[in-house]
């Protein structure tokens, strides 16, 4: 049976949204990000690493893509949540 990549252009806003009802819900952004954010040290690490075939680098490659567009939708809205005026 062969598998094929099913394609979400939703998928980052859904991840996003997840992440920042947690944000609501009291837990730190900046623990949050951490637990979203794949940094360019690892990225690389990853890639240096001999052993893993051409497919699966790219693989890689595109989790870090992803992980920087949820990261990139998520400070989006705790900016804006952190702008929204409030009534008192």
């Amino acid at each position: 049976m062969m598998l094929r990549e099913e394609f979400d252009p939703l998928a980052p806003q859904r991840e996003a949204a997840l992440f920042y009802g947690l944000f609501l819900r009291g837990h730190s952004a900046e623990a949050l990000r951490r637990d979203i954010d794949v940094p360019k040290p690892i990225l690389e690490k990853w890639l240096k690493t001999q052993r893993y075939e051409g497919n699966f680098q790219q693989a890689l490659r595109r989790v870090y893509s992803y992980r920087k567009q949820v990261l990139a939708i998520f400070d989006e809205l705790v900016l804006n949540e952190r702008l929204r005026p409030r009534i008192q």
